[in-house]
């Protein structure tokens, strides 16, 4: 089975873990410290703290900017719920705006259509733009709305580390940007997260709400605010540290892959059968989504790609078609036909454009049938 993805972790990098076993300093260290700078060097902002999660990052992100109940966050609708899931662990409330139906990524015209038009109860606080896929936002116009109304900006760049537009890397455009290190993400360390900002101030306070909302003093430890443990271990740093120095090189071959796949499958978008995704400079391709616009159940699809030794799922969920966090299906219709019919292929760095076009042939033969 040609599977969706598959994490890139050299004998190398199985080694630099190893060491950190060896040396019994498993939790927050030296590893997490040095790979906090890294990454920072790599994104050019100032600040980088590590979390246990892509999750992580997002909430105590939020956390940081005293994002609360009485407040508002706008999410995007085709999204992980996790974009919405820490809005309501804060207790605010998640305010669903559609997306664009080529990049997946914030209707930036709703999206202002909604910040002017606001008359909830509820005090509008902030926008989590997601770079979805690793293609990303306008962010541009996303912070001009943005600072015109008073909003934070908390990046969901959880599929986008090394992605960029205008030369400026995902995660430094707003106050705060959050990465997830899970295994389908490029570079991984099995679970884990990053959160990038400019804000030493705030990176200070992110810092305490990873653990336990304590900070080590002169005098010990002391207890600034009730908090909780999102800390990355040593071992995870390790691991994410060996595969940094490849990103470029690999997102360089998912950038040189997504146009081959853009080159076998045009002929079944000229038919009608599929929409294929916008092709950016900056594009990480973390994922390729292609849209079934053919009119035959995606499903049918699905199990005929596996049949023939293709594993193939849905790209991300509508927040509003899964009804637990309000909005109307109506309101965000492009975000519902991506998560009603959007297709993720097999995908990632170590495939071959004949594996790729093993997956074309696939869809061409059901499609011919």
């Amino acid at each position: 089975m040609l599977k969706l993805s598959q994490p890139n972790i050299s004998e190398e990098a199985i080694a630099a873990v190893a060491n950190v076993l060896r040396s019994g300093q498993l939790v927050h260290g030296q590893e997490c410290e040095t790979f906090e700078r890294e990454l920072a060097a790599y994104l050019g902002c100032s600040e980088v703290v590590l979390v246990s999660s892509g999750t992580a990052a997002l909430h105590v992100a939020l956390l940081a900017l005293d994002i609360g109940p009485g407040d508002a966050v706008i999410v995007p609708d085709f999204t992980f719920p996790a974009t919405a899931n820490v809005v309501a662990l804060t207790g605010a409330r998640a305010v669903i705006v559609d997306v664009m139906p080529d990049t997946y990524t914030l209707d930036t015209a709703q999206f202002e259509r909604v910040v002017s038009g606001w008359t909830g109860p509820e005090r509008l606080r902030a926008v989590i733009p997601v770079h979805e896929f690793g293609y990303v936002a306008d962010m541009a116009e996303i912070n001009r709305i943005a600072k015109a109304h008073g909003l934070a900006v908390v990046e969901d760049a959880a599929c986008a580390l090394g992605a960029s537009l205008a030369d400026r890397k995902a995660g430094t455009w707003g106050d705060a940007g959050c990465f997830s290190f899970h295994p389908r993400k490029t570079l991984t360390t099995g679970e884990g997260g990053a959160i990038s900002t400019d804000n030493v101030e705030l990176a200070a306070r992110m810092r305490r709400l990873r653990n336990h909302g304590m900070e080590r003093t002169e005098e010990g430890m002391r207890f600034f605010e009730p908090a909780t443990n999102y800390r990355l271990t040593n071992f995870q740093a390790a691991l994410g540290r060996a595969q940094l120095a490849l990103l470029d090189n690999w997102i360089a071959q998912r950038r040189r892959l997504a146009s081959v796949y853009l080159e076998l499958l045009a002929p079944l978008q000229a038919r009608g059968l599929l929409r294929l995704p916008d092709h950016a400079a900056g594009h990480s391709w973390q994922t390729f989504m292609v849209v079934n616009t053919s009119g035959q159940p995606r499903s049918e699809i699905i199990q005929a790609l596996r049949d023939a030794g293709v594993e193939a799922n849905l790209g991300a969920q509508s927040l509003s078609a899964l009804g637990i966090y309000g909005g109307s299906e109506q309101a965000a219709p492009c975000g519902g036909n991506l998560y009603r019919e959007g297709i993720a292929l097999p995908f990632c760095e170590q495939y071959s454009e004949a594996m790729l076009e093993t997956v074309a042939q696939a869809l061409t033969q059901y499609f011919a049938a």
